[in-house]
């Protein structure tokens, strides 16, 4: 009789079944790369493949931080973030018309990235001191509204409207998952759908105001402010079921399709690899964040439960913005495809998030083995 072949401890608390789904999306994200840079591999793809090799030893080694330290770093870890998007204010390097990043020599980093995770952080360490019985009190709305809207004044300064709407949704699925009323969501809602107005004409910018008009209405200026919903749309769908093929990306190759290996990556992979090549993307995005949900339903403990809500809302926010964007139905906002676009800040923060949600789900076996 055989015997079963059993993993080493540290081995065996590896969520193998999220990771190696996330492995072959990264792998079919470098070949995707390595046609949008016309069949070049050193471009983008193995930069891509490096930072991915690199932030997954960040991620494993986040995973092993115990719950108490994670809980004594929450509110450091957001002040240095603060701290950072003050120097982006300050020092911060200008490129494509936005004030986004900082440079360290060997390293330029976007702060506004850490940011998303950070907020979740904050938030959760303040729900879980937070009595149950003030959930109803103006002390859990005030103070993380506060910890929220300080990181998103300071980002929509630079400009950057999708990073702030990623804090804003990050943050306010923490809120309700928390137990804030119902009646408070509703309130916000009816406040937003009257300030959209106004933001609209007093806050963005001429190039963001063309987004939002481009998005209702791409046809009214293709070679203009439609040109790049409009191309992306033409490159999906003329990928048909099974694509056109690898590397034979007409829109992508003769650059019609604007930042095909960044923001539009999508449609650079579908316009080669049709409907079946959307398909294993979708699918391995489902197995990740139906992981994570089920790491936060797992949590024995309410900062846990917080923090695994939070991150995986990130996640998702990342990817459904992203496809919704290439597609036509929502503006253009810069938000990358997690895992397949190329980007290094990006790749950081989604990586810190897969990080946070091994963690989080390491501390889910502890508590289970300890009650047994």
């Amino acid at each position: 009789m055989k015997r079963a072949v059993t993993l080493p401890a540290p081995l065996a608390q590896i969520p193998w079944g999220m990771l190696l789904p996330l492995f072959a999306l990264v792998l079919f994200g470098a070949a995707v790369l390595h046609s949008a840079a016309g069949g070049d591999f050193d471009t983008y793809a193995t930069s891509h493949l490096i930072r991915f090799g690199v932030f997954l030893t960040l991620a494993l080694v986040m995973s092993r931080i115990p719950r108490h330290l994670v809980l004594w770093g929450a509110y450091p870890a957001y002040g240095v973030v603060l701290v950072l998007l003050l120097g982006v204010e300050i020092i911060g390097q200008i490129g494509g018309g936005s004030q986004r990043w900082l440079e360290f020599g060997f390293l330029r980093l976007q702060p506004s990235e850490l940011m998303k995770p950070a907020i979740v952080l904050v938030l959760a360490s303040y729900f879980h001191t937070l009595p149950v019985g003030m959930i109803g009190s103006w002390r859990a709305l005030v103070p993380p509204g506060a910890l929220m809207v300080l990181p998103m004044a300071m980002v929509l300064l630079q400009p950057d409207l999708g990073t702030a709407l990623a804090i804003v949704f990050g943050g306010a699925v923490v809120l309700f998952l928390a137990g804030l009323p119902a009646s408070w969501f509703a309130g916000g809602g009816i406040a937003a759908l009257v300030m959209v107005p106004l933001a609209y004409f007093f806050a963005l910018k001429d190039y963001q105001q063309r987004r939002v008009t481009t998005f209702l209405d791409p046809e009214s200026d293709p070679l203009g402010a439609g040109y790049h919903i409009t191309q992306s749309k033409i490159a999906i769908g003329s990928g048909g079921i099974d694509g056109k093929g690898f590397g034979q990306g007409s829109q992508s190759h003769l650059d019609y399709l604007p930042e095909p290996h960044t923001d539009f990556v999508f449609a650079t992979m579908a316009e080669e690899w049709g409907l079946v090549g959307g398909i294993f993307v979708l699918l391995v995005f489902g197995i990740v964040l139906r992981w994570g949900t089920n790491v936060a339903l797992d949590a024995t403990d309410r900062f846990s439960r917080l923090l695994a809500g939070g991150i995986t809302a990130t996640i998702f926010f990342y990817v459904a913005i992203n496809l919704m964007m290439v597609m036509g139905l929502a503006p253009v906002v810069g938000i990358p495809l997690p895992f397949v676009s190329h980007g290094g800040s990006s790749m950081m923060t989604n990586m810190i998030c897969i990080g946070t949600l091994m963690m989080v789900d390491r501390w889910n076996k502890q508590s289970g083995a300890a009650s047994n």
